[in-house]
């Protein structure tokens, strides 16, 4: 078994592992990215309490609504990820080894190089699973109401109480999602929201940079320090990576509600103003 095939794998566990510990926290999340109204109440509630609005009013069931599409998507997403990382990885390496062999440079690739083989992992895995997260986005917002939602094959005979009746009683299954979806946009409308999530992509590359600019001011403030440049704990060096990634999380914030928006379903009967497109 190859090394990518190996990462890929690996990758793909642990992506479905913390899938399943997060999950309810990311519904939650994404309701309150779609929130168009800022006086609705949702849209200021804390996690914890709209997690037990949605218990209340919708059940347990809607925490985890769209999990298994979202589990689908977690292993792909990684799996894709690591693979197409380490084959581009080894290029990387085997083309500075060649370059080494004739004088230039000493065998190894450079940050630049790293950060550019991460972006077109990352891209590729975008175009690959963005049809996949906009079933999963769906799934997510999706309340229980009284309303009537558009279904297929009900008998057209039945009136509206035995109609509203019968799709209540309906779950929302992935099978209806990717059916909904092709009706409103067709084939194209399960790559909508992919431009925001390809820009991204930058996020990692934002941690990198934060990182190494507060890991340099930090070893120089202890140049003359018993311990020398290089007296970092493992504990400063985790919190350093945890500050550097809540830094490009918020950097990157705003791309994640407008692609969120872009996917959720827009409703014939929405506020026009609240309508995105893809363009």
């Amino acid at each position: 078994m190859s090394a990518a095939l190996i990462n890929g794998l690996a990758g793909a566990g642990g992506g479905i592992v913390a899938e399943l510990i997060t999950y309810p926290l990311q519904t939650v999340s994404t309701r309150q990215q779609i929130e168009r109204d800022p006086s609705n109440s949702t849209s200021r509630d804390g996690i914890i309490r709209q997690m037990y609005q949605v218990v209340k009013q919708e059940g347990w069931e809607r925490l985890y609504g769209g999990l298994t599409p979202s589990l689908v998507g977690m292993a792909a997403s990684q799996g894709v990820y690591y693979y197409f990382y380490q084959v581009f990885r080894n290029r990387a390496e085997s083309a500075a080894l060649k370059r080494w062999k004739k004088g230039v440079g000493d065998g190894s690739i450079s940050i630049f190089q790293s950060i550019t083989v991460a972006a077109l992992s990352g891209c590729i895995n975008v175009l690959l699973t963005n049809p996949i997260w906009v079933v999963v986005t769906r799934m997510q917002t999706y309340k229980k109401t009284n309303k009537m939602r558009p279904t297929h094959g009900l008998p057209c005979a039945l009136d509206e109480t035995s109609r509203n009746a019968v799709v209540e009683n309906i779950p929302y299954r992935t099978s209806h999602v990717v059916q909904e979806v092709y009706d409103d946009a067709g084939l194209w409308g399960f790559w909508n929201g992919v431009t925001p999530t390809l820009i991204m992509v930058s996020n990692p590359t934002i941690q990198f940079m934060l990182y190494e600019t507060i890991l340099k001011n930090l070893r120089r403030k202890r140049a003359s320090n018993l311990k020398g440049a290089d007296g970092l704990t493992t504990l400063e060096i985790f919190l350093l990576g945890a500050i550097a990634k809540l830094g490009a999380t918020l950097v990157t914030y705003p791309l994640l509600v407008v692609k969120s928006r872009l996917q959720v379903k827009q409703g014939l009967d929405d506020d026009k103003r609240y309508h995105y497109k893809a363009d």
